[in-house]
């Protein structure tokens, strides 16, 4: 009756980064056990599981996206990367309040809900859920009763993966692998859209024409960076003229009073906590060069093609990124603070001298 082996075996054909293996290793069987069950059983109890389909066809013309699984902005993008796959659906998406702000004026879901009750009375042909967690599937039995439904994690859970090339992969599996294995590994990135407002808003800064970026702050210890302050002091050495432009969320406020203590230079700007994600995401988009930790700015730096320098720590860099980021990352095994100022200087001028950096036209 129950395959265990769903919440660790990837549901698609290919191949792809993931920490499967440490997963097994080290993660309690008998908890993921009575995790799957209940799921399974809770599917049951809402009477979804004769509706569960493992496949989205050409009938399959009106759909909403079910995302409450995704708990960061970061998380979202990656998770909701594969949209781009369903450009002839018309596809509704439903998920928390913060992760909703992240979809204005999106290219690809149609609308952008917040509130199940927004959607009660909609008629859909396929529902997408993201996971098979009791919030979604709760909430899928009371908006959409008797409407079939894929799931894109499905009981999948636990092994750490990419999760851009899991959205991917597992949405080409969804739709009947129309795409080679190579060819979703060339296409996998995240995208997001960047309303006309939040454009005018970061167009009335007048940004200098040439900057870079740096990310400050973070929510994890061991992924943020307390060097910056070094960094910034050797680029400028460097370069005289350059001008870096300082971001992040309220976070960063006590590394941003730091680093201006720290640097005293008219060439450094900050705009740290002053703008919300989308307008930060926009002036990100315009810097040659963003330097980040792992979080959901490098997300988005990845999204609008702006070349990152992003260092990491625990997670390698193949589990956070695919060939399609313009990257020169930097990763230690415990923490980035290990991460010198120097390797990280050294990292600017491999990415400089790159023939594929924009930074020398």
């Amino acid at each position: 009756m129950f395959d265990y082996k769903q919440t660790y075996t990837l549901p698609f054909k290919f191949d792809i980064p993931n920490y499967t293996k440490e997963f097994l290793n080290t993660r309690s069987i008998i908890k993921s056990w009575i995790k799957y069950v209940k799921r399974y059983l809770y599917i049951l109890f809402k009477d979804q599981n004769s509706l569960e389909i493992f496949q989205i066809t050409d009938k399959h013309k009106d759909i909403l996206w079910i995302n409450f699984s995704a708990p960061s902005l970061g998380d979202s993008l990656m998770d909701l990367s594969s949209r781009v796959l369903l450009t002839d659906k018309n596809v509704d998406l439903l998920t928390d309040k913060k992760n909703a702000n992240l979809y204005k004026d999106d290219l690809f879901f149609s609308s952008i809900f917040s509130n199940q009750k927004e959607v009660i009375n909609k008629s859909y042909d396929l529902i997408i859920i993201d996971s098979y967690g009791t919030k979604s599937i709760d909430i899928k039995s009371n908006i959409a009763t008797l409407t079939p439904f894929v799931g894109m994690y499905g009981y999948f859970n636990g092994p750490e993966v990419n999760r851009v090339l899991f959205s991917f992969h597992q949405m080409n599996n969804l739709l009947g692998f129309n795409h080679a294995e190579s060819e979703i590994n060339k296409m996998a990135k995240s995208s997001m859209s960047i309303s006309t407002f939040d454009k005018g808003i970061v167009e009335s800064l007048k940004l200098p024409k040439n900057f870079i970026a740096i990310v400050i702050g973070g929510e994890w210890e061991y992924r943020t960076y307390n060097n910056w302050y070094k960094v910034i002091e050797k680029l400028l050495s460097k370069d005289t003229s350059l001008k870096i432009i300082l971001l992040g969320s309220d976070n960063a406020k006590e590394a941003e009073k730091e680093i201006l203590d720290k640097v005293s230079s008219s060439n450094l700007l900050s705009y740290v906590a002053k703008f919300t994600f989308n307008q930060t995401a926009q002036i990100i988009s315009q810097a040659n060069l963003l330097f980040c930790c792992d979080g959901g700015l490098m997300h988005a730096a990845n999204a609008l093609d702006t070349e990152i320098i992003p260092l990491f720590a625990r997670l390698h860099a193949e589990m956070q990124l695919t060939i399609s980021c313009r990257s020169f990352p930097l990763f230690d095994q415990t923490d980035v603070n290990n991460i010198s100022a120097e390797d990280v200087i050294l990292k600017y001028t491999e990415a400089y001298n790159s023939k594929h950096n924009y930074l020398l036209s």
